[in-house]
């Protein structure tokens, strides 16, 4: 997944100019494997803990790095992912021997989140997305959606299990499952993809600016309902669901050259 929400723009050159290895802070995902090596790179490397960090390594899967990316998206420190888990879109290979080297090598890629804000009947509730933001039926009843875009009614009524709004990095998670496209890093594109559209039968989806303001009304909420999901954040029984893309809030992930988002993004369009 993504990884994440998200364009990305590659802006090159080495992560850090000097790199510390005594200002890491690792981050584990809660498995025997990734525990395991965050005790071993802690031993050889110590770890400073999050707030002194300058960089933050990531152990585990996309999941991992997806939770990283949030629990500290305000600190603006560049994280670096290790590959511990079963899926690591987002990931680094897992090495310890040669860190330094790499931290040090590593390219910059910049990534900023959706935002998303739900409305329901008690009020509105505003959530972070780095992989996508979905519309989701809460019952048997297929959802039934308005979708405009920057104030302009185009599409009146989607019927459908749901629809997401996501990131070039959160391209090829869940958008990828529902047939929705994968976006090239540094596209400046958001996908608008349905999952499982009755009706229109024939429409799936469409490629938007990352400037977009993206609104969805759900008609019939009472007979219909819908929950509205940023990446983990769930709102149920939402109105109406606006998203854009949030320039405000920068993170950075660190990449090794041979293995960096843009070349696994291209590469997975070619997939068989």
């Amino acid at each position: 997944m993504v990884p994440p929400d998200v364009m990305a723009e590659p802006t090159g050159g080495s992560a850090v100019e000097a790199v510390d290895c005594e200002a890491l802070h690792f981050a584990a995902a809660e498995t025997e494997q990734a525990e395991g090596a965050a005790a071993r790179l802690r031993h050889r490397f110590g770890d400073v803990g999050p707030e002194a960090a300058r960089v933050i390594i990531a152990l585990g899967g996309d999941g991992q790095m997806l939770e990283t990316l949030h629990r500290y998206i305000d600190r603006k420190v560049p994280i670096f992912g290790m590959n511990c888990g079963s899926v690591g879109f987002l990931m680094n290979e897992y090495r310890e021997d040669d860190l330094p080297r790499r931290l040090g090598a590593a390219q910059r890629v910049t990534i900023h989140p959706l935002r998303m804000t739900a409305v329901t009947a008690g009020g509105s509730e505003q959530a972070r997305a780095i992989n996508e933001v979905s519309l989701l039926r809460e019952t048997r009843q297929a959802a039934k959606l308005r979708i405009t875009i920057d104030r302009i009614e185009r599409l009146p009524e989607l019927i459908c299990d749901g629809a997401m709004v996501a990131t070039a990095a959160g391209s090829t998670a869940y958008n990828l499952s529902a047939h929705g496209p994968i976006i090239p890093v540094g596209a400046d594109i958001l996908a608008l993809t349905p999952i499982s559209a009755f009706r229109p039968r024939r429409w799936r989806g469409a490629l938007l600016p990352s400037t977009a303001t993206i609104r969805f009304d759900v008609l019939e909420a009472g007979k219909r309902p819908v929950s509205a999901v940023a990446d983990y954040t769930e709102v149920r029984d939402v109105q109406s669901v606006t998203v854009r893309e949030d320039r405000s809030v920068e993170m950075t992930l660190l990449f090794d050259p041979e293995h960096n988002l843009e070349e696994r993004i291209l590469k997975e369009q070619f997939e068989i």
